[in-house]
């Protein structure tokens, strides 16, 4: 992989990283509750879906998608779908519970399980992952090689990405105490959940 190549693909995925979506608001959601630390854990479950995402993408999701349109258009609907459940669970579940905090976190696995689940299941990763990645394979490299740059690129800047929303959620901590802004707080990430995973969706139809 050429150095122009893989700035390009740091720049396209650095982007995604700090994109608000499901995985931001999921991680954004347990800083809030948990604290910083804690709220890695879902992001590392993130960083770790996408490494089959990767796969897909480098083994040519483009052709399958060519291939087997139905099929692949059933996988994003499904993952629509729990997308749109989180949101509308997020925007008329209860508000944050700012007065716990990481003695109070779930288990370490379940936390990192929340993230991998909702990466793996959202429709997301198949704009970056499916269909874009593919661009970025030069068939006159070792795909081995391409694969384990790759895989440290996207690894790197999806984590930078999310944990700057973490380490930020807690700058407005204090903002969230009142019931109104935290009510409001639930909406706006309810929404964007819901809105980011139908982009996704018509944007590889």
């Amino acid at each position: 992989m050429s150095f122009t190549t893989w700035v390009a693909l740091v720049a396209l995925f650095g982007a995604g990283g700090l994109t608000p979506g499901p995985a931001v608001m999921l991680v954004l959601a347990s800083a809030f509750r948990y604290g910083f630390k804690p709220s890695l854990l879902p992001a590392m479950g993130v960083a770790s879906a996408n490494v089959f995402w990767l796969i897909l993408g480098v083994s040519g999701a483009a052709v399958l998608a060519e291939t087997y349109p139905a099929g692949f258009l059933a996988l994003k609907i499904v993952g629509l779908l729990v997308i749109t459940y989180l949101g509308l669970k997020t925007i008329f579940g209860p508000i944050p519970n700012l007065d716990v905090n990481a003695d109070d976190a779930p288990r370490r696995a379940l936390l990192y399980a929340k993230g991998f689940g909702l990466q793996i299941s959202s429709p997301m990763p198949l704009v970056y992952f499916g269909t874009m990645l593919p661009a970025f394979v030069d068939p006159n490299i070792p795909l081995l090689q391409q694969f384990g740059i790759m895989l440290l690129t996207v690894t790197v800047t999806e984590m930078v990405g999310l944990a700057v929303y973490a380490y930020g959620a807690q700058s407005i901590r204090q903002w969230l105490r009142s019931p109104r802004a935290a009510r409001g707080f639930n909406i706006v990430i309810g929404t964007v959940m819901i809105a980011s995973g139908l982009w996704a969706v018509l944007s590889t139809a």
